[in-house]
């Protein structure tokens, strides 16, 4: 069964489409926090949060004198840079106060013919309890080049990344009972969950993809899962970071690198 877009990707918006920014200018009038991510990145570089209609109204009219200078300049090929505004997602499920995704892997092995494979990865926390008020970014983002600008990381760096096997554990003992769980939810339910949106995404963007023998793309597929169990892309990586700066990706890198080869 297809999933339909909201049951698993929150609602976004491309600042680079007319009608999607002017639905997104349209919709935004309350109080609400949206996230705003540039494409063709990583490390999150780029990515601020929109927390209130002042700061709205500023990213509305520095992108509309973008769009002039560059009419007035008379190279309307050169368009603004492609970015999204996404719904920030208030209400994590948080692991001891901390928020947290879950980074695991799509390798698109073979495209003649198409050939996936799926690996677990392991969790990533923030150095410090999560505030959705919060405005240090290292409270909102949790992956690792963030994470390092946090004061407290070089303390804490090994917590900072759980291995699967530790969150199941985790879940197993704080959530199960109460929140009516399956046993092992982490490695049954939301493991499934993620490979069927990963093939329903594969699946609307194969076109694209080159059509040749010896073609193959390891991507870096990011979710996370909110106090209600329900589980959200958030997005997915082509050349995910593979750095190995702390002992529980010295075990998991290598592994997701040797057998991709």
């Amino acid at each position: 069964r297809f999933l339909k877009m909201e049951e698993f990707f929150p609602e976004s918006f491309r600042l680079d489409l007319e009608d999607e920014k002017n639905a997104f200018f349209e919709l935004c009038k309350e109080e609400q926090i949206w996230i705003c991510k540039p494409s063709c990145s990583n490390q999150g570089r780029g990515i601020f949060l929109l927390k209130n209609p002042a700061s709205i109204n500023t990213l509305q009219a520095k992108l509309q004198c973008t769009e002039e200078h560059l009419l007035n300049k008379r190279v309307p090929h050169k368009a603004p840079r492609a970015r999204i505004v996404q719904r920030y997602i208030q209400q994590p499920l948080l692991l001891e106060g901390k928020k947290f995704d879950v980074r695991s892997y799509l390798l698109i092995a073979c495209t003649v013919p198409y050939v996936l494979f799926f690996a677990q990865g392991y969790v990533r926390l923030t150095c410090v309890n999560y505030d959705a008020a919060s405005e240090d970014l290292t409270v909102h983002l949790t992956n690792q080049h963030m994470q390092k600008k946090n004061s407290l990381y070089r303390q804490l760096k090994d917590e900072t990344v759980w291995r699967m096997e530790h969150f199941n554990s985790y879940v197993n003992e704080k959530f199960r009972k109460n929140n009516g769980l399956p046993e092992d939810w982490v490695f049954t339910v939301f493991t499934k969950r993620m490979q069927q949106i990963m093939l329903q995404c594969f699946l609307a963007a194969k076109h694209k993809l080159d059509r040749k023998l010896g073609y193959f793309d390891l991507i870096g597929c990011d979710f996370l899962i909110d106090e209600n169990f329900k589980v959200w892309l958030l997005e997915m990586n082509a050349n995910p970071a593979l750095h190995t700066n702390c002992q529980a990706l010295r075990d998991i890198i290598p592994t997701v690198v040797y057998e991709s080869l």
